[in-house]
């Protein structure tokens, strides 16, 4: 197996699933000629043509709203929203739309889109570069949402996303798009959505995160005898491994870079509350963002989670 990064990850998945099945599209800014913003779709432009690789003007509720009109006429469109923050203007059409259609069309259509936007901190981008707002479409009945950690990661996921008969909000942590490279399968190599993953067995606590939160959180743990947990799919989220692993540990911590409040971590803590209450041994406690905009680079380390305060979290919890 090869080593790659993200970017050649996703890459090879796009073109991989575009030969095997040609109801494929991929639509976007720049995504054509210029491969992307960040060069995710480089190439496709040149092998499958203009027909199936289409540069979209700056209009995200058009993109979206585009894509959504090709899957209900058969095809399978990819949409590329270049950052997060410019995503809000076509919340319209995913959630009116795009997540209703199944509900509002009784069964007879569906919505096989995949919005793809790179989110997150880290890069030290300028105002709307860097969101994490992914509790919005959570909130979102009839929409996925995923997140993949690494090269590995994002393609199982791309490739279930792109097989889905229903909308997927893919978001790709722009931190890791060249952080890591990591050997991943060749071949056809899915990872199924609705399932989290263990990084790390352990018996003392849980930790859950996902993203580029998730590279941290192992490095912060590593002296602990700590479970950690990629969930990958925010949602549905797999309420089934995060259980059982709360029976085990009897503490949890839940990572993300997304303000707190409102955040997922809010309402994992919430289930975890309704149905494993019984098993925990300490308040279930967070580690996020602050609620505050995400500020402009020379503040931005101190907005995300780090290290060191996932450290102090994992010793109070064990001090309950």
């Amino acid at each position: 197996m090869a080593q790659v990064n993200m970017v050649q990850s996703l890459n090879q998945t796009l073109a991989e699933e575009m030969e095997r099945d040609p109801n494929v599209v991929v639509l976007g800014e720049d995504v054509g000629k210029n491969g992307g913003v960040f060069r995710v779709t480089n190439g496709l432009y040149e092998k499958f043509g203009p027909e199936r690789v289409m540069d979209t003007p700056l209009a995200e509720a058009g993109i979206v709203g585009t894509a959504i009109g090709m899957a209900l006429y058969g095809l399978k469109p990819v949409a590329e929203i270049q950052f997060m923050g410019f995503i809000y203007s076509a919340i319209d059409q995913i959630f009116s739309h795009a997540a209703r259609m199944r509900t509002r069309s009784r069964g007879r259509y569906r919505c096989p889109i995949v919005v793809r936007t790179p989110y997150g901190g880290g890069i030290k981008a300028i105002e709307l570069h860097s969101e994490s707002t992914e509790a919005l479409f959570c909130h979102m009945p009839g929409v996925k949402v995923v997140v993949p950690s690494g090269p590995a990661t994002a393609k199982g996921l791309l490739t279930s996303a792109l097989r889905e008969e229903d909308p997927v909000v893919f978001l790709e942590p722009t931190r890791l798009y060249r952080m890591i490279r990591e050997e991943v399968p060749e071949g056809e190599y899915a990872l199924p959505l609705a399932k989290a993953r263990i990084v790390k067995e352990g018996k003392d606590v849980t930790i859950i995160s996902w993203g580029s939160m998730l590279q941290r959180t192992v490095k912060a743990a590593e002296q602990y005898d700590a479970e950690i947990i990629d969930l990958m799919t925010l949602s549905p989220f797999d309420e089934e491994t995060i259980f059982a692993s709360v029976k085990k540990t009897g503490r949890v911590i839940i990572v993300h870079e997304a303000a707190r409040t409102c955040g997922l971590g809010a309402e994992i803590a919430a289930t975890i509350a309704e149905e494993a209450i019984l098993y925990l041994r300490a308040p279930v406690m967070r580690v996020t963002g602050y609620d505050v905009v995400m500020p402009f680079p020379k503040l931005e380390d101190y907005y995300l989670p780090e290290e060191t305060r996932m450290a102090k979290k994992i010793e109070e919890i064990l001090r309950y």
